[in-house]
């Protein structure tokens, strides 16, 4: 037993590495995916976004994230965990002039940059762990993460974090990709999927959607509200094979050899489209919890 809480301690920290890694090195590949540096997917609502234009299902998912919480017009504390280069913050901070907004990554990279992005706005980017910060207890109106858990592999840690530094009634808002049954139940090309997309987006896996609901309400979040926006988020997933030749024919035409980090990428990118392929295995929701 030892032995197996030290491979998986092991585990842990090679994948933490290798997110760092990935991130510090991938990170400005995604200005050819968002011009906003949004490093997630989108949300498509119709008549109101452009399933042409990617920015602007992407913008709409931090909306929509954003319409989640209960901000009112007095100071509002929001962190967001695992902000990548703060593109949700920056959004966010356009919409609500009474907010103060904390990213949090472990990214030198992102943190460097994202902070230039938001010099002049009422938000910072830390270098920090959202599995164990410094920030006090009770701090936070609300938290969101954006496909960020995952690489954690939705941890309890994460949730038992989000938790504490949550101000009594305040709010978790989680969107990501989460698994339908256990990866042991999956078929063979949802398997093959699910492997790869971890492997190369530096995933430490992907929890089943009851077991977060399960794993939410242990850490003492209450009001769970649990909403599949697969068919939401499926118009800017379906950007992804273009995104992927675009970017590789840029590369060619500028003669620049595609870096390691930035294959990867490309790889995960094509396996997460494979995986939303398989709707009996895999769907994105969007998680809304109260402390």
């Amino acid at each position: 037993m030892k032995s197996l809480t030290i491979n998986l301690a092991s585990k842990k920290e090679t994948n933490r590495i290798e997110m760092i890694d990935f991130y510090n090195e991938a990170t400005e590949d995604y200005e050819f995916w968002s011009k906003d540096f949004n490093m997630h997917f989108g949300y498509f609502v119709p008549f109101k976004t452009n399933p042409f234009k990617r920015d602007s299902m992407l913008n709409q998912m931090n909306t929509q994230v954003l319409n989640r919480l209960d901000i009112g017009t007095s100071k509002y504390r929001l962190v967001d965990l695992g902000c990548g280069m703060g593109g949700t913050m920056r959004h966010a901070l356009k919409l609500y002039k009474n907010m103060v907004a904390y990213g949090v990554t472990l990214s030198n990279f992102q943190v460097k940059q994202g902070n230039k992005l938001l010099r002049g706005e009422n938000g910072i980017i830390l270098k920090e762990n959202y599995n164990n910060t410094s920030f006090k207890s009770n701090f936070f109106d609300s938290a969101i993460a954006i496909e960020s858990f995952c690489h954690s592999g939705h941890d309890s840690n994460s949730l038992k974090e989000a938790f504490r530094i949550l101000k009594p009634k305040g709010k978790l808002i989680i969107a990501d990709a989460f698994l339908k049954k256990e990866p042991s139940k999956l078929c063979n090309g949802s398997y093959l999927a699910y492997q790869k997309l971890c492997n190369h987006w530096s995933l430490e896996k992907l929890e089943t959607i009851e077991n977060m609901a399960k794993n939410l309400k242990q850490q003492g979040f209450q009001k769970i509200q649990i909403e599949d926006a697969s068919f939401k988020v499926a118009p800017s997933v379906l950007h992804v094979p273009f995104a992927i030749i675009g970017f590789a024919i840029k590369q060619l035409i500028n003669i620049k050899k595609l870096k390691r980090e930035s294959l990867h990428n490309l790889k995960g990118s094509f396996y997460a489209l494979l995986s939303g392929l398989h709707i009996k295995s895999f769907s994105y929701f969007i998680i809304s919890a109260t402390k």
